[in-house]
């Protein structure tokens, strides 16, 4: 099952649309002797390769990660036009990251981004493919209530990972800080302190927000993403099948999740990173619903929409990154198993 250059191949597993942040999702596999799919890879084994396909493109997306939950933090509830800017537009806000924390700030939290993709998308992966399994899938709407049920599940799973990327992204020099600045001094350190002063339950503040987020933004991709990929080769744009349809399937479909799923990534971007008392109850926020409101009243509508421009840019590359990358450790995972009968 080669690809060629630039050729996405069809896969055994491999559907019409995706999840957010990770490879398209197995649909119906015909099963050979010993359980696997017909492709000779096993759910197991698909579920790793999958987690390991986020985490690469994660390593290629996270800058855009980094800037935007500057600009999410950026004039946290205060009125437009009455607070310095330091992070202006995801290109100016880049070069303002690498002048304040050079070349390696671009890259900051990284090791926590991977962890909440490892877990993310393996939760996430695992629960999708039981979900089709069961049948789920072949009824109407089925694909997007099983997206978005797996991709809370992960989110869920993922939780604490990104409570502690959202710190140490925001962390930077006082003179173009936004938001609270937790000042731990690494990932081992973060979870450390977090534990010690807030126990289990302080790991996991800030999910109502997190959960939502995935939820959303998984359940909008896969409603647009095939009829978006498909609109863009009847245009004759690019040719059915390529890795650059593909791409501008996302980035066209990365539309609609954006507007949909950003106001829901500021929300958790804020409750994850806001202060707490002593017993971990929110300086800022008293959770979903008054975040909401209090963005809205403060910073008005557009305060929801914080960040949407790195959200949208990193919709396609990441999908499509994702995507490459599992299709070509599958075939590695393919080429070093003994051939069958």
């Amino acid at each position: 099952m080669a690809a060629g250059a630039g050729a996405l191949a069809p896969l055994p597993g491999v559907p019409s649309a995706s999840l957010h942040e990770f490879p398209y999702p197995p649909q119906s596999r015909p099963r050979v002797s010993g359980g696997s799919p017909a492709g000779g890879v096993p759910p197991a084994t698909d579920l790793v390769l999958g987690a390991t396909a986020g985490c690469l493109a994660c390593v290629l997306t996270n800058p855009l990660e980094v800037v935007k939950t500057r600009l999410q933090l950026q004039g946290e509830l205060q009125p437009p036009g009455t607070y310095p800017r330091p992070y202006r537009g995801v290109l100016r806000a880049l070069g303002a990251v690498r002048r304040a924390d050079g070349l390696r700030g671009l890259q900051k939290g990284l090791a926590a981004s991977l962890l909440y993709q490892g877990l993310m998308n393996g939760v996430r992966f695992y629960c999708y493919s039981h979900a089709e399994d069961a049948g789920w899938t072949r009824y109407p709407g089925g694909t997007v209530a099983a997206g978005a049920i797996a991709g809370a599940v992960g989110a869920f799973v993922g939780s604490p990972a990104y409570l502690v990327k959202t710190h140490l992204q925001a962390q930077t020099l006082s003179s173009v800080a936004v938001g609270h600045q937790h000042n731990h001094e690494s990932i081992s350190g973060a979870f450390e302190s977090i534990y010690r002063q807030h126990g289990v339950a302080g790991l996991w503040r800030g999910v109502t927000g997190a959960v939502p987020r995935v939820a959303v933004g998984s359940a909008a991709q896969l409603a647009t993403f095939a009829s978006a990929k498909d609109w863009v080769c009847e245009h004759q744009w690019f040719g059915e099948g390529s890795w650059a349809a593909v791409l501008a399937g996302g980035m066209v479909s990365g539309v609609a999740v954006a507007v949909a799923m950003t106001p829901f990534d500021v929300v958790s971007t804020r409750l994850y990173n806001q202060p707490v008392d002593a017993d971990g109850t929110g300086k800022l926020y008293r959770g979903f619903l008054d975040c909401i409101l209090q963005i809205a009243s403060k910073e008005g509508l557009l305060g929801l929409y914080k960040g949407i421009g790195a959200v949208y840019l990193r919709l396609g590359p990441h999908t499509v990154l994702s995507l490459f990358f599992w299709d070509e450790l599958r075939k590695m995972v393919q080429h070093q198993q003994p051939p069958g009968p």
